[in-house]
């Protein structure tokens, strides 16, 4: 794997996981100020949710990377096959 496609994973994960990451916590608030959304989260607490988000992505992406250069996943292979059933 390149770093250009190393890179395009680790954000494609990064933004999976945020998005899994995002509930967790998240309590409406009880009496919400007028013109807030009564859905809105009393306390999102995103830096703790973003740093917990990277750590989660590092380590998915870690896995990713094993399994791609270890080989068990060919990349140029499925590539190859999907340009040839384009072609048939």
């Amino acid at each position: 794997m390149g770093w250009v496609s190393g890179i395009a994973v680790y954000l494609i994960v990064w933004w999976t996981v945020l998005f899994m990451v995002l509930p967790w916590g998240a309590h409406k608030e009880d009496n919400p100020e007028p013109g807030h959304a009564a859905s809105a989260p009393a306390r999102p607490m995103l830096k703790l949710k973003f740093m917990v988000t990277t750590g989660l992505a590092a380590v998915v992406w870690g896995v990713i990377y094993l399994v791609v250069q270890s080989g068990v996943i060919d990349l140029y292979m499925i590539a190859d096959r999907m340009s040839d059933e384009e072609r048939s």
